[in-house]
């Protein structure tokens, strides 16, 4: 996959979901967004679904250089992280900051999509 990075953990899905918040505030970044798939699709479509739980995570610092240098950056802002259950095992996943920015024809923006992805790849590695 090129888009992001992915992997299964050893930890049930609530103490992934304390290391991951954990781990990206290590690197700077605090979580957002919350998105309870599983939730929302019972209430809107009453379907069951395994625990499934959209991050939107933001480094306030390294935010701001990128929208200082591309003001419609914030169309692929927050970062996305992941965590769901499958196969009886928890699964946790990082976006690929350099994936998302290369559609943006912008060279202000690629080294710092290198800087943001290897602090997102530091904080994954850990968990």
């Amino acid at each position: 996959m090129n888009y992001g990075f992915v992997k299964d953990t050893d930890s049930d899905f609530d103490e992934t979901m304390q290391r991951v918040e954990q781990e990206l505030q290590k690197e700077g970044f605090k979580v957002l967004t919350t998105i309870d798939v599983q939730a929302k699709f019972k209430e809107k479509l009453n379907i069951a679904f395994p625990r499934y739980m959209i991050l939107g995570a933001c480094n306030p610092k390294l935010a701001h250089k990128a929208i200082s240098a591309e003001w419609n950056i914030g169309l692929l802002l927050p970062c996305n992280v992941i965590v769901y259950e499958k196969n009886n095992k928890v699964w946790v996943g990082v976006m690929k900051p350099t994936a998302a920015m290369s559609s943006v024809k912008n060279e202000a923006l690629a080294g710092l999509a290198s800087e943001v992805e290897a602090k997102l790849k530091k904080g994954f590695d850990n968990i």
